[in-house]
C-alpha cells in the first residue's frame, strides 16, 4: 500500500542551485525523469556494506525502521530476507513508487510511503532510520532542517545509521559531498555520536570515500 501526499513547503519543493546562471530544481519531477530515463548513478544494485553488516548485528526483528529516500529499496529488501516486519519506505518520486509497488507487491512487511520527506508526519516514531544516498541527494543548505527532521522522526534513544559521503565532488550536485569535521559538528547538536568513521567495507569503486554513522537520538 502507497501512501501519497504532497509537498508543502517552496524551500522544499524548489532547490535553487547555481543562482547566477540558472536554476536546478530537485522536485518531485526531476527525480522522476531521473528514474524514467535510468539516470541513477548512485544506485550500487545491492545492499551497500556496511548497511549489511549493521542489519546482521541487529536481534530485534519487530523495530520499526524507515528509509527515506529509498531509491530501488536493496536495503529494504534485505530486512525483509531477514525477518524484520516494520519496514517503511518514504520517496518523493511517484515514478519509483509505481516500481516499487510492483516489486513489493507480495511483501506486506514493506510500507510504501509517497511523500516528501520534510513534510512526513507519520503516527509513530521510529526505532531506526537508515540513510543511505538521501542526505547527499540534498541541497547543503538544507542539511540542518535534515538533522532536525531525523531527530524528530526517532523515538527517543532511537538511531540514525548509515553511510555518508566524504569526499568533494568537482561538478554541481546532486549527489553534493562533505567532511567528517562537517558532520560531527551538524550531527553533535542533535544526536549522541557512536560511530562516524571512514568505512572499511566499502565497495571498490568508493572505497576511501565514504563514512559509516551511526548516530543515538538525544531527546
Amino acid at each position: 500500500m502507497i501512501t501519497r501526499g504532497k509537498n508543502i513547503t517552496k524551500l522544499i519543493n524548489k532547490y535553487k542551485l547555481n543562482s547566477l546562471k540558472k536554476e536546478k530544481i530537485l522536485d518531485e519531477s526531476f527525480w522522476n525523469e531521473r528514474y524514467s530515463t535510468g539516470q541513477t548513478g548512485w544506485d550500487i544494485g545491492m545492499t551497500s556494506r556496511p548497511i549489511k553488516e549493521y542489519t546482521d548485528s541487529l536481534e530485534d526483528r519487530n523495530i520499526r525502521i524507515l528509509i527515506p529516500g529509498c531509491g530501488n529499496a536493496y536495503d529494504a529488501e534485505y530486512f525483509s530476507e531477514q525477518g524484520f516486519n516494520n519496514i517503511h519506505l518514504l520517496d518523493i518520486s511517484t515514478e519509483l513508487m509505481n516500481h516499487l509497488t510492483l516489486k513489493f507487491k507480495n511483501t506486506s512487511n514493506i510500507n510504501l510511503i509517497n511523500r516528501d520527506f520534510f513534510s512526513y508526519f507519520p503516527d509513530s516514531k521510529y526505532d531506526l532510520i537508515i540513510e543511505q544516498t538521501f542526505f547527499c541527494s540534498l541541497d547543503p543548505e538544507l542539511r540542518e532542517s535534515y538533522a532536525k527532521k531525523m531527530q524528530e522522526l526517532l523515538k527517543p534513544n532511537g538511531r540514525l545509521v548509515g553511510v555518508l559521503f566524504d569526499r568533494k565532488f568537482e561538478f554541481d550536485g546532486p549527489p553534493f559531498g562533505g567532511s567528517e569535521e562537517e558532520y560531527r559538528k551538524l550531527f553533535g547538536r542533535y544526536f549522541d555520536i557512536k560511530v562516524l568513521d571512514k568505512c572499511y567495507n566499502s565497495i571498490p569503486e568508493r572505497e576511501g570515500t565514504e563514512s559509516f554513522i551511526n548516530l543515538i537520538n538525544k531527546q
